[in-house]
C-alpha cells in the first residue's frame, strides 16, 4: 500500500459498531484498542460454549480451534500456521524472546530510545541477569528520512551485538521504523532481530515470511480489534528449538503429538484460562475487514489518510512543523507542541474537562511536549480541531 501526503476521500465511519461512549471523543485507539459490539458478543457466545461444557471445549475441543484461529491469523500476516503462536500481548512475546535467549557476559542488547516502556525493562532485567550490556541508540525525532532511522542504528552495532530489539512502529512517537531494511542489515552483519510490532497488525500490510526477522510479535488488540489479551509470536523456523514459553505446562515435558511442531506443542497450553480472545482474532479480522467497501487496505489507508489530516490540523494550530514525512506514520501521529506549553498533567486535566481521551507526555533529551492522536474508522476530522482548541485554551 502506497502512502503519501495527499489524502484521498474517506470512507464513511460506522461509530454504531463500536460500544464507546459517546459522550467522549476517543483519540487513543492506539494504547488498548477497541473491539466492534459483533465481535464481542461472538466471543460471549464462545465464554457460554466453554461454560456449558468445560472439559468438552478445554479438553477436546480447543486444540482444533486454536489451530483455526492461528490458520486465519498467520494467512492475514503472510506467515506459516505452524511459525506463530498466541500469547495475551507483546509486552509477553519480547519477554519470551529475551527470558530464552543465550546471552552471554559482555553480549550487547540493542535497543532505541523509542522502545516502549515496558520493553525496556524486560531487556534492562535480562542484561542484569546475564551481565549484559544494554546499548541504546539515540534514534532522532523530528527525522526527515527512514535513512536517518536506519544509519543511526546500523552506527551502534558492534562485534558483540547478539540481539537487536527494533520497534515496527513506534509507541511515544508513531514512526514507522524501515523494518525490512533494518532486520536486512543486522542479519548481513551477523545479529538477530526481535520486532516489537505491538502496533503494527492491522495497521500496515504484514508479510512476515518475507520479513524474515528472527522473532516478531504484535498485538491483535489493538488495531486489529480484537478481544484484549490477544497477541501472537512469530519465530523463523531456525530459532524455535530455542525457544520456551514463560509458563512451562503439559506441553514441555512430553513430546509432541506426531504431525505438532514442538514449538506450537509447548505453547499451547499453558495451564486454565480464558482462551476466548484468541479465537475470536478471525471474527474480528472478518468484521473490521467488512466495515468499509474496500475491506483490510481500505481500512489501513482511511485511517492513514485521517491522522495525516488530524496531524496537519493541529500543526497548524499551533504554528508548528509536521516531525515527519506522512510516509513514516501509520494511524497515529505524534506532534510537538511548541515550548512554551503547559506540564503534560496541566494539558491532560483540561483535555478529561472537554471529555477528550489521548496520551500526553514528554518526549526526548531535552523533553518536548507531545501528544499522540490515533486514527480509527470511527475519528472524524471535527474531533481533532477540537483537540486543537481545547489544547490552545489550556496555552493561553
Amino acid at each position: 500500500m502506497k502512502r503519501s501526503d495527499k489524502p484521498r476521500r474517506r470512507a464513511a465511519p460506522k461509530k454504531s459498531m463500536w460500544p464507546l461512549d459517546p459522550g467522549v471523543i476517543f483519540l487513543n485507539h492506539g494504547s488498548f484498542g477497541c473491539c466492534p459490539k459483533p465481535v464481542l458478543e461472538f466471543q460471549r457466545d464462545l465464554r457460554d460454549r466453554l461454560e456449558r461444557q468445560p472439559v468438552q471445549f478445554l479438553g477436546r475441543e480447543l486444540e482444533g480451534l486454536l489451530d483455526a484461529a492461528r490458520a486465519s491469523l498467520a494467512a492475514f500476516v503472510a506467515a506459516q500456521p505452524d511459525d506463530l503462536v498466541f500469547v495475551h500481548n507483546a509486552t509477553a512475546g519480547v519477554n519470551t524472546v529475551l527470558r530464552s535467549f543465550p546471552f552471554k557476559p559482555g553480549d550487547e542488547i540493542l535497543i532505541t530510545t523509542h522502545v516502549y516502556g515496558s520493553c525496556r525493562n524486560a531487556a534492562s532485567f535480562v542484561a542484569e541477569q546475564h551481565k549484559a550490556v544494554m546499548v541504546e541508540v539515540a534514534v532522532p525525532f523530528p527525522v526527515k528520512s527512514s535513512d536517518d532511522i536506519l544509519d543511526a542504528i546500523l552506527a551502534r552495532v558492534t562485534a558483540r551485538t547478539r540481539l537487536a530489539m527494533i520497534e515496527h512502529i513506534t509507541s511515544p512517537t508513531a514512526l514507522i521504523f524501515p523494518i525490512e531494511r533494518i532486520v536486512r542489515a543486522l542479519a548481513e552483519r551477523g545479529v538477530d532481530t526481535l520486532v516489537d510490532g505491538a502496533h503494527a497488525p492491522g495497521m500496515l500490510p504484514l508479510d512476515l515470511d518475507k520479513l524474515g526477522a528472527a522473532y516478531y510479535t504484535g498485538n491483535c488488540h489493538k488495531w486489529l480489534c480484537a478481544p484484549k489479551g490477544s497477541a501472537f509470536l512469530h519465530v523463523r523456523r531456525d530459532r524455535q528449538d530455542t525457544l520456551h514459553p514463560l509458563v512451562i505446562s503439559h506441553g514441555g515435558g512430553a513430546a509432541p503429538r506426531q504431525g505438532r511442531s514442538r514449538f506450537v506443542w509447548t505453547f499451547q497450553w499453558g495451564g486454565t484460562l480464558d482462551p476466548t480472545a484468541w479465537l475470536s482474532v478471525p471474527e474480528a479480522i472478518r468484521c473490521v475487514g467488512a466495515m468499509v467497501p474496500g475491506g483490510w487496505p481500505e481500512v489501513m489507508r482511511r485511517n492513514h489518510d485521517l491522522a495525516c489530516e488530524g496531524r496537519k490540523i493541529m500543526c497548524t494550530v499551533f504554528g508548528v512543523p509536521e516531525p515527519c514525512p506522512a510516509t513514516l506514520i501509520g494511524s497515529m501521529a505524534t506532534i510537538l507542541l511548541p515550548d512554551s506549553s503547559p506540564e503534560p498533567d496541566a494539558i491532560y486535566t483540561q483535555l478529561r474537562k472537554h471529555r477528550i481521551e489521548i496520551p500526553v507526555g514528554n518526549w526526548g533529551n531535552p523533553p518536548k511536549r507531545f501528544v499522540r492522536l490515533s486514527a480509527q474508522l470511527y475519528n472524524t476530522p471535527k474531533q481533532y480541531a477540537e483537540l486543537a482548541k481545547a489544547i490552545k485554551e489550556c496555552c493561553s
